[in-house]
C-alpha cells in the first residue's frame, strides 16, 4: 500500500491484491488514522483488479460511515473504469499544474513581494480558510479546522487542524507554528500521515527535503 497527497485529495495504491484484501486493508488504515482521513478524498489505484458497480457502492457506502469520500479509481481494467465512471467517479488524475499557471492569479501590490493575508485571532473549530498567497494566523489553528494556501502558513499559535502549504505545487512553502501538531499536514503534494509527538512543544518549521516532509526547531537564520 503507498499513500501520498495529490491534487485531487489522497492517493492509495494497491497493486497485486485481491479486493477483499485491498477493502480490509483500506478500511484498517482510515479505522486507524481516523483523524487524519477525516474529510478527506480518496483516489484509489487498484491496478487490474475488475470491479463492477456494486463493489464499489458498498465500499463509498462504507468510507461514508468515516467521513471519507471515495473520488476517483484508477484501474488498467476498462470494465472497471467504465464502472468507476457510471458511479460519477474520475478515472484519470490531473496533470501537474506549470508555473505558468501562476499568471491566473494576478497580484497587484505597490510594494515588491507576495500575496498575504493575517487572521489576527484563533480559528475556532469548523472553519475551513482557503487563500492563493500565504496565511498568517495571529493565535491558534483548532482541532476541525482547516487551511488551504498556496504559499505558506504561519500560525503565531498552536497548530492543531489540518493544514495545506503549497497547494499549487509549491514546494518551497513552508508551515511554521510554535506549537506544530496538526492531524494532518501536507505541503504541495507530500503528507505528513504521522507528526512526530514534542513531550514539550517548541517553536517548528515544516518543509520539504529529499522528497519527504521534515520538522525543525524555528529560529533566526
Amino acid at each position: 500500500m503507498e499513500i501520498k497527497g495529490i491534487k485531487e485529495g489522497i492517493l492509495i495504491s494497491f497493486q497485486g491484491q485481491e479486493w477483499q484484501v485491498v477493502k480490509e486493508s483500506l478500511i484498517q488504515i482510515i479505522a486507524e488514522k481516523g483523524a487524519f482521513f477525516q474529510g478527506a478524498q480518496l483516489v484509489l489505484d487498484v491496478g487490474p483488479l475488475v470491479l463492477g458497480t456494486n463493489a464499489l457502492e458498498e465500499l463509498r457506502e462504507t468510507l461514508n460511515r468515516y467521513n471519507v469520500s471515495l473520488y476517483g479509481l484508477l484501474s488498467k481494467s476498462m470494465v472497471t473504469q467504465e464502472a468507476a465512471r457510471r458511479m460519477g467517479l474520475i478515472t484519470k488524475l490531473q496533470k501537474p499544474a506549470k508555473k505558468t499557471d501562476h499568471k491566473l492569479w494576478p497580484i497587484e501590490a505597490v510594494l515588491k513581494g507576495e500575496a498575504a493575508v493575517l487572521i489576527p485571532q484563533t480559528i475556532p473549530p469548523g472553519l475551513t480558510t482557503k487563500y492563493q498567497g500565504h496565511v498568517i494566523v495571529l493565535g491558534d489553528v483548532s482541532q476541525g479546522t482547516e487551511i488551504i494556501a498556496n504559499g505558506s502558513v504561519i500560525v503565531w499559535g498552536r497548530l492543531y487542524g489540518n493544514v495545506h502549504a503549497g497547494a499549487d505545487g509549491d514546494q518551497t512553502a513552508v508551515v511554521c507554528a510554535l506549537d506544530l501538531a496538526p492531524n494532518r499536514l501536507r505541503i504541495a503534494e507530500i503528507i505528513a500521515i504521522t507528526p512526530v509527538d514534542q513531550a514539550e512543544p517548541i517553536p517548528e518549521v515544516a518543509r520539504i527535503l529529499n522528497g519527504q516532509i521534515i520538522a525543525e526547531p524555528w529560529q533566526n537564520p
